[in-house]
């Protein structure tokens, strides 16, 4: 019996065949059944364990697990205790409605690694004892025969033992855009996954070809298997709006408590019995806490996530809605994000010097065909010697399948075959049409160690030869022109540079057919001198929207990074194009952040932090590139499609998954882009900024008007006089009033400055300069007038405390209706922002205004609240009251942006209190 641990030691690439054989005591005729039941006893069973879903009770608990929830709960006790149960079941009402918001939001949120399964429940053909079986993969062991083909899906991580033009799309695992050609050739260094050409991975899918080869690791010990245990084990970064707000609460949390002990001391030394101060530090506490925050913030992020799916982002988690515009940082993936993955002819080189450009992209046959000097469309073929003579061997001797259904374009088969069908339709040259015109004679089908295939046909009354493959290969079986020709190493020279430039290439030739009859079976020695007949580039291409996406990132101050399994020369240059790199950076490779050692090193650090371009990296390495530049105090999106980006996706602040990626990529990542376009996260990214900046409105409404309630409350006890409100009638102002029309600032529909302006810094909390000083501003001006219309009613008026209470609540009510205006923005006037964007806002204050009055006319209410109905001039004259803090507040703004103009001040610095 064959040892676990010494098995999950072994360099499987690094071996040869037979001693693998060896090593896993195992044959080409496979185990037999009793040792595949030893070997599943031993090893389990070829499958992944889902990871246990979250609890709903534990949701809930996390929803209530908030400092500001926790002062809540205090003062509603408080309020039992002091007789007043109404208060506690306003404040109860606030707490019930938020976490069954944010429960059922979160509810089906976080989701597990469980779709990985599916990779792994396919039928494999297998070899035991001897004969072939069909088997699910799930029973699969170490040591077992499998035999692979065209079409089938690696059932486990194998070491290849046989490999015939097998070629593996790993794209999922690697992020390689290219199919791998397979072999099985013993590799001595110590290479990346991508690099593995003897072994075939879990979940990949033979494009092309056939082979065989033994299993040597199953369930978590394949590669996919880790990835699975990384997403499981490892932990989400929490979003940056989280981060604010715990500190936020915690801040508001400490200063509350700090003023009521104060003040409470300072009571009791001027005589104020024990019940009476608690009973006011109960007022007080009711006054400071924004307790309508945590509905208005979820209010806010559930408009920002409507908005978010308009643009074809989903959100998967409430609170990342903000996350997105909180990024410094967009590390994307390339395959299947920045370009299309599909790989598509764009150029055709011939030996007499003429070039031509293709459009259109992916594998279809949409677009055209365009002489490049000068650029115009190709109408007819023959007009250019020796175009239509390489379109039709590039069909001929292919092996692929493209056509046009009525649900569009269906395909199979190698990436570059269908490629060439699809310029063939481009050319308006029908695969099936041109099969009669030129009959095909005999195949030679691709094999890797030949890197050629050809076709013979019968080209009017000649048979002919035609072949595609390798440069170096097909220029072998080519003759040099004597004179007015070119040379192979002139191609040579051409192929190199186009490499360079990202293109992968395939040369063309063809020529006659002495003696070759269609029964024979084709062979290479058939092959006559070939005429080099020219080069076609091929490309993954990229996206239409990346670049002007990627320059809005920039002009929004967000950096954009390339972390790709793909070749690092591909990277270079789709990064150039793109923008991302600069030309004094360099591309670091796996190989490379290998060398530098242990990740958590000042070495490794310092070559992550070095470039934006990182290629040839494993799935393991591009989470530790994301948690370096976590570590390093960016706010980290990541971008992905792929198996191989769930851990990256889960470690990030932010997950973009795309929408046409897998099941794995969609249920790690916060958020889905539906429509897989670059463009769509950078609206995402201002669509987060909006949400931010709504929910520093709400908070700069609740904060502002909770400090005018307690600087009302100090000023009547430094003056010796009555509390201007009651507990009851505080927090039916602050649940109520702003309870309703703080929810309109979160209908806003943003600024459209707000993508010119820097990302927030990681370490910047709620509150900043602007908005403290807004804060405190309005908070003294408020609480001033209501003061100064509380003594006025109590001194010279000499009004009953209840009936002067009843005019001050009013007053706190409209003034609040009107402050809200002044908070659509914290530096543009109240009067150039169009109501019209925003009527939620007038409906909310009209709302506001019917309850309050309405409760004024209702016994049950006037009772609770001690409240009566007031006469129409009393109404006018406390709205005029109200109106002077919308004077000071627009003069406010005009001093602060003349002076942040003066002084170039485009992004004031962020100085924080309770922050």
């Amino acid at each position: 019996m064959i040892d676990k641990a010494l098995l999950q030691e072994k360099k499987w690439h690094s071996l040869k065949s037979e001693e693998v054989l060896t090593m896993l005591e195992t044959s080409p005729e496979g185990l037999s059944n009793a040792e595949v039941q030893e070997r599943q006893i031993a090893f389990g069973r070829n499958t992944l364990p889902e990871k246990h879903r979250i609890n709903l009770w534990k949701i809930v608990f996390t929803q209530l697990v908030n400092p500001l929830i926790f002062i809540l709960i205090a003062a509603a006790i408080a309020s039992v205790l002091i007789g007043e149960p109404k208060d506690a079941i306003f404040i109860f009402v606030v707490i019930f409605i938020n976490t069954l918001i944010g429960a059922f939001q979160e509810y089906n949120a976080e989701k597990s690694a469980a779709n990985l399964q599916k990779l792994l429940r396919i039928t494999s053909r297998v070899i035991r004892e001897g004969s072939e079986q069909y088997l699910d993969s799930e029973e699969l062991v170490p040591g077992d025969f499998i035999l692979l083909e065209s079409g089938s899906k690696v059932p486990a991580d194998i070491r290849l033992i046989e490999a015939n033009g097998l070629e593996i799309d790993e794209s999922f695992l690697t992020g390689e855009s290219q199919a791998v050609l397979k072999n099985t050739d013993a590799i001595k260094k110590e290479v990346v996954v991508a690099d593995k050409k003897n072994m075939a991975f879990a979940g990949a899918t033979v494009m092309s070809g056939r082979g065989s080869g033994i299993v040597i690791y199953t369930g978590l010990d394949t590669e996919v298997g880790k990835i699975a245990q990384n997403v499981s084990q490892g932990e989400s970064a929490k979003p940056p709006l989280i981060l604010r707000m715990e500190k936020f609460t915690k801040n508001i949390a400490y200063f509350i408590v700090a003023l009521c002990v104060i003040l409470a001391v300072l009571l009791r030394f001027q005589g104020m019995d024990m019940s009476a101060i608690f009973f006011f530090v109960v007022a007080l506490s009711v006054s400071a806490i924004p307790e309508g925050l945590p509905v208005s913030l979820t209010v806010a992020l559930a408009v920002a996530t409507k908005r978010m799916a308009k643009r074809n982002v989903i959100v998967r988690k409430l609170t990342s809605v903000e996350s997105l515009g909180s990024c410094t940082v967009i590390a994307s993936d390339k395959t299947g994000t920045l370009t299309v993955n599909q790989q598509t002819v764009k150029k055709i080189y011939l030996p007499n010097g003429k070039s031509f450009d293709i459009s259109g992209e992916g594998y279809n046959g949409e677009g055209e065909i365009y002489t490049t000097e000068p650029y115009e469309r190709v109408r007819d073929l023959s007009d250019f010697i020796g175009l239509k003579q390489i379109i039709e061997i590039s069909i001929l001797a292919n092996e692929g399948v493209l056509e046009k259904k009525k649900e569009g374009w269906d395909y199979h088969g190698d990436a570059m075959d269908v490629a060439l069908l699809g310029l063939g339709y481009k050319a308006g040259i029908s695969p099936m049409e041109i099969s009669k015109v030129l009959p095909c004679l005999g195949k030679i089908p691709y094999e890797s160690e030949k890197k050629f295939s050809a076709s013979f046909y019968k080209r009017g009354s000649n048979t002919h030869c035609g072949m595609k493959g390798a440069v170096e290969t097909v220029l072998d079986f080519c003759v040099v022109p004597e004179e007015g020709g070119f040379s192979k190493q002139q191609v040579l020279d051409q192929a190199e540079e186009l490499a360079k430039n990202g293109y992968r290439l395939l040369a063309f030739a063809e020529n006659t057919v002495g003696l070759f009859k269609p029964e024979d079976h084709a062979r290479e020695e058939d092959i006559p001198k070939l005429e080099f007949v020219g080069l076609i580039c091929f490309i993954d291409p990229l996206r239409a929207e990346a670049k002007s996406s990627i320059d809005k990132c920039k002009k929004a101050g967000i950096k954009v990074i390339m972390i790709t399994g793909d070749h690092p020369a591909t990277a270079a240059n789709i990064s150039r194009e793109l923008g991302i790199q600069n030309d004094d950076q360099p591309v670091i490779t796996g190989k490379m952040l290998l060398q530098a050692g242990n990740p958590d090193g000042d070495k490794f650090k310092e070559l992550v932090l070095s470039t934006s371009v990182f290629g040839r990296v494993s799935p393991q390495q591009k989470l530790e590139i994301v948690d370096v530049l976590i570590k390093s105090g960016e706010f980290v999106a990541v971008t992905g499609d792929g198996v191989n980006d769930a851990p990256a996706l889960k470690r990030a602040n932010i997950g973009v998954a795309m929408g046409s990626g897998t099941d794995v990529a969609k249920d790690v990542g916060a958020m889905i882009v539906v429509d897989d376009n670059f463009s769509s996260i950078v609206a995402g990214v201002e669509e987060g900024r909006f949400a931010y900046d709504n929910v520093r409105k709400v908070i700069y409404l609740l904060v502002s008007t909770g400090a005018s309630e307690v600087f009302m409350v100090l000023l009547a006890i430094i003056f010796g006089l009555p509390l201007p409100l009651l507990a009851v009638q505080l927090l039916w102002l602050n649940l109520v009033t702003n309870g309703i029309q703080d929810k309109a600032l979160a209908f806003e529909a943003g600024e459209p400055e707000t993508m010119k302006r820097k990302p927030r810094k990681p370490s910047e909390g709620i509150f900043n300069k602007i908005m403290t000083m807004q804060i405190l501003l309005s908070g003294l001006i408020i609480g001033s007038i209501a003061f100064g219309f509380w003594y006025y009613l109590i001194k010279q008026v000499q009004m009953e405390e209840e009936s002067a209470r009843n005019l001050v609540l009013l007053f706190m009510v409209l003034v609040q209706n009107v402050h809200v205006f002044n908070c659509r923005s914290e530096r543009k006037s109240t009067f150039k922002i169009s109501i019209l964007k925003n009527y939620w806002l007038i409906i909310f204050i009209i709302a506001v205004q019917a309850l309050h009055i309405s409760s004024m006319y209702i016994p049950s209410m006037q009772e609770m609240l001690r409240i009566s109905p007031i006469s129409l001039n009393d109404w006018v004259t406390v709205l005029i009251l109200a109106f002077p803090i919308v004077i000071v507040m627009e003069i406010f703004k005009l001093i602060y942006n003349k002076m942040a103009s003066d002084n170039n001040e485009h992004f004031p610095k962020r100085n924080s209190i309770l922050s």
